[in-house]
């Protein structure tokens, strides 16, 4: 960096070092990067899914199987990105607001289902919850099964969401100035009030973020609820992973990636009308 005096006396401050030189080069890199692990995987999806005609394209995505599939992944995907939303603030705002013995373990559990084997938490979450299981067993005796049913997808979906919607919201609430609830206190607000109009407020934003990632990432999840929702097409436990799975175990190729397709349209989209929604809030918060 060097200082570049100029005619009215002010001083401009020109940056002439940067920490990886050339723009040309570095840009050169990401392209060829975003190619190989995103643009081409994507574009095969899309390649693959046109070997079938639009006729049996319509037809596989409207076979009753696979709508109650896509169905099921969605439904137990919102509803779980729904209360990771509620209790994924909670506990962003007790490892923000609190300190307390505990704490660093606590903030590092929140990370697990990140690097736990979504293979393992399936097994794990399947036979915990079972009729025969510590929690399952508990359950059944009030009438209430839980694995190999959308309760159980739900629970699974759950687990590996809440990171999501945590790390979303903890940088804020470090961020949030404290000032703005002094404000309100000292207008006459009560914690309701503050809470419900300043704080979440400036929340909704990353808590959309969360939401999106969480309920996207649920949608075509596969390790972690193959083995808890017991994939029977009779009482609509299959998740469109799992219908994907099959067709690649007949050596259908065309009708996964079709389906695959569908999935990845709709992940698309969400994560879209997230982004515009945050977008405008984030201007109407900044605005206000």
């Amino acid at each position: 960096m060097r200082s570049i005096a100029s005619r009215n006396g002010k001083i401009k401050v020109k940056r002439s070092d940067r920490v990886i030189p050339g723009f040309g080069l570095s840009l050169g890199i990401t392209i060829v990067m975003l190619s190989v692990l995103i643009l081409i995987p994507l574009a095969s999806v899309l390649l693959y899914s046109f070997q079938l005609s639009p006729d049996k394209f319509v037809t596989l995505i409207t076979n009753r199987a696979v709508l109650f599939a896509f169905g099921t992944s969605i439904s137990c995907a919102f509803i779980a990105a729904l209360i990771n939303c509620i209790f994924g603030t909670v506990l962003a705002w007790v490892l923000v607001r609190y300190d307390f013995p505990g704490k660093r373990i606590l903030d590092g559990v929140v990370e697990l289902p990140f690097c736990l084997p979504t293979a393992v938490a399936g097994i794990t979450l399947s036979k915990l919850y079972s009729d025969t299981g510590w929690m399952g067993r508990i359950f059944s005796r009030i009438g209430v099964k839980i694995s190999y049913t959308h309760i159980g997808l739900t629970i699974a979906l759950i687990f590996i969401g809440i990171p999501f919607v945590v790390r979303a919201i903890q940088p804020v609430l470090e961020n949030l100035d404290p000032q703005l609830e002094e404000a309100a206190y000292a207008l006459g607000a009560n914690p309701r009030i503050t809470f419900f109009k300043i704080i979440l407020s400036e929340l909704r934003p990353a808590l959309l973020t969360g939401f999106a990632l969480a309920f996207a990432r649920g949608i075509g999840e596969y390790g972690s609820v193959i083995y808890i929702s017991g994939n029977s097409a009779k009482d609509h436990t299959q998740v469109i992973s799992y219908v994907i799975m099959q067709k690649l175990n007949y050596m259908d190729y065309a009708s996964a990636t079709a389906i695959a397709l569908v999935l990845l349209i709709i992940s698309f989209s969400i994560l879209f009308l997230i982004n515009v929604i945050q977008i405008r809030q984030s201007k109407r918060t900044n605005y206000l």
